[in-house]
């Protein structure tokens, strides 16, 4: 197939959440006219990845997901650091690993987590493996926790970055690189017609859950995050805590700020949190360190997923020249490096050899593509 971008094609982006900002400001990189289109302002304050961790966590992460999600979230630990040297701004960004704990009462729960984790390292081979900690081995990876957790599982090689910063950044980039940034002007897919004298050659929808009159079967999953400021805790690395409801993280970021998170609920009511969630994820954090106890809640933010049927991103052509990406649930920043790569393939190359890899969906024109059979070939 040949590339469906000449070298200076203009591409609208309609949401600049996080997808649709690395998706502009990578086209503008590479020479494009590129204009977006952001239903709010700046700050991103209505996405997604404005509330979230921001955690790249694929083996842990695959508790809940499937194998190819787990693919994209390793790509993401080799492109990230590729990516962010590219953008003006500093983001904060490690690689030390998660640490997963528990309490006695949930040791069963343990048990069948690292059994999912194990099943998942057979599949996907090149994750590092995980490793079984005592209470030393415990102590030595996160000496502010010794004494309090006599058992953990470490994963090496998982990471995360700081969510806002890195939304700063690309706003930053997309601004150097000569991005027409229209903020609060929502617009939809049939607002243009591509590829017509006067309109944009192509039309990409990042809206997460702004699509949903055009991709009826998105929902909303809402989470309730808590960011605290905690300066007599010392924590390396991402701590997850084994929980009967769902799995609760405390991810440090700079200065002695923490995120805690998150719920997850069928619902897209955006209302403030709940004192149960509240309660359950600020208890979860002082179980894991009693420092939290004198901590400051700074924020108690909610939001929803974006989310498909089956948990899993997707990308579609809605119609000729306009593609829409979406679905990118709670994974968005440890699965957006491999889906802005195949987006990429599709439009330099009229098909993708990355979809396969990680088994995404792509619906390009009258049949959706199966990923076990071909690269996915998109046509204008």
């Amino acid at each position: 197939m040949s590339a469906l971008l000449s070298p200076h094609s203009s591409i609208t982006v309609l949401g600049a959440g996080l997808m649709g900002r690395l998706l502009a400001a990578e086209l503008a990189r590479q020479g494009h006219a590129v204009e977006v289109h952001e239903a709010q302002g700046p700050d991103a304050q209505g996405a997604a990845a404005r509330i979230a961790a921001a955690m790249l966590a694929p083996l842990a992460e695959s508790a809940i997901t499937e194998p190819g999600v787990v693919r994209m979230g390793h790509h993401a630990l080799t492109r990230w650091p590729q990516l962010l040297a590219g953008l003006d701004w500093p983001v904060f960004f490690q690689q030390e690993g998660t640490l997963i704990l528990w309490h006695r009462q949930d040791a069963a729960e343990a048990v069948r987590l690292r059994g999912v984790l194990e099943r998942t390292a057979r599949t996907v081979p090149e994750l590092p493996a995980l490793q079984a900690l005592d209470a030393q081995g415990v102590a030595e990876a996160e000496p502010a926790v010794g004494g309090r957790f006599h058992q953990g599982l470490y994963l090496p090689g998982e990471g995360q970055l700081d969510n806002r910063q890195l939304l700063a950044a690309l706003e930053q980039a997309m601004r150097a690189r000569g991005v027409r940034v229209h903020w609060n002007s929502p617009r939809a897919p049939e607002d243009f017609t591509p590829g017509t004298p006067g309109q944009p050659d192509w039309v990409l929808d990042c809206r997460g859950l702004g699509a949903r009159a055009q991709w009826q079967q998105l929902r909303g999953v809402r989470g309730e995050v808590v960011r605290l400021h905690a300066p007599g805790v010392t924590l390396r690395r991402p701590t997850r805590l084994v929980h009967p409801r769902y799995p609760i993280y405390i991810a440090p970021k700079q200065d002695h700020v923490f995120v805690i998170g998150a719920t997850e609920i069928e619902s897209d009511d955006l209302s403030p949190a709940s004192v149960r969630s509240t309660l359950e994820l600020l208890s979860a954090a002082y179980a894991v360190h009693p420092g939290f106890a004198e901590a400051r809640i700074v924020e108690i933010a909610t939001q929803c997923r974006p989310t498909l049927p089956d948990n899993l991103p997707a990308v579609r052509q809605l119609a000729p020249r306009v593609l829409q990406v979406n679905g990118l649930y709670r994974h968005g920043f440890m699965i957006s490096p491999a889906i802005l790569d195949v987006v990429m393939e599709l439009l330099n190359e009229g098909q993708s050899r990355l979809a396969p890899r990680f088994d995404l969906a792509l619906e390009l024109g009258a049949t959706p593509f199966r990923p076990e059979t071909e690269p996915a070939a998109i046509h204008p």
